[in-house]
């Protein structure tokens, strides 16, 4: 009776044991994520201007890592630059829409420049798609006119979701890999 109640005690130790390294490995694992694979540098703002626009900050978190891994420094040999990869002409566009006064290029190198007018032209596209992260993603990566055009041509509603079909490789990999990011930063940060 008593060998049967230490193999019992046994056993209950093991288990508890069992169960107290995989939630402590569960902590660890996210912890690693969060600092080299999902990081979320300059989070105030990027929660700030996402709820002020009205986009889900794990999909600002989401972009901002695809376009530059959170280097303010980011420049594409396209032209684009900061954060969020805004081209001028787009920053230019965007300036005015927003009401932004004596805008220049240069500003777009600014963090907090850069997140609140591509936050804004997220919002803005999510918009005019009606809600479709899939279209909106893409216009982000190949332009409104890209998008609209494959609208056209191919007969896309605004209900599309059928990544595979985007005809540009970089962005169907692009809306992706977006959309996969937003979810690991929905899991990790709890937005």
């Amino acid at each position: 009776m008593r060998r049967k109640t230490q193999t019992k005690d046994k056993i209950i130790i093991a288990v508890v044991l069992a169960c107290f390294s995989a939630t402590y490995f569960c902590s660890w694992k996210d912890d690693v994520l969060r600092k080299f694979v999902y990081p979320l540098q300059y989070d105030y703002m990027v929660r700030q201007y996402s709820y002020e626009d009205g986009v889900s900050p794990a999909l600002v978190a989401a972009v901002i890592l695809v376009e530059s891994k959170f280097n303010e420094d980011a420049f594409s040999h396209r032209g684009a630059s900061g954060l969020m990869q805004i081209m001028p002409e787009t920053g230019e566009w965007i300036a005015g829409e927003m009401g932004i006064e004596n805008f220049t290029p240069d500003q777009l190198t600014n963090v907090q420049t850069n997140i609140k007018m591509g936050t804004w032209y997220l919002a803005y596209l999510l918009h005019e798609y009606d809600g479709n992260k899939v279209l909106a993603l893409a216009a982000y990566n190949a332009g409104c006119g890209h998008v609209d055009s494959w609208m056209e041509e191919y007969g896309w509603e605004k209900n599309f979701s059928e990544i595979e079909k985007i005809p540009f490789t970089e962005t169907r990999e692009y809306v992706k890999i977006v959309l996969l990011n937003e979810q690991q930063y929905k899991h990790l940060y709890k937005f």
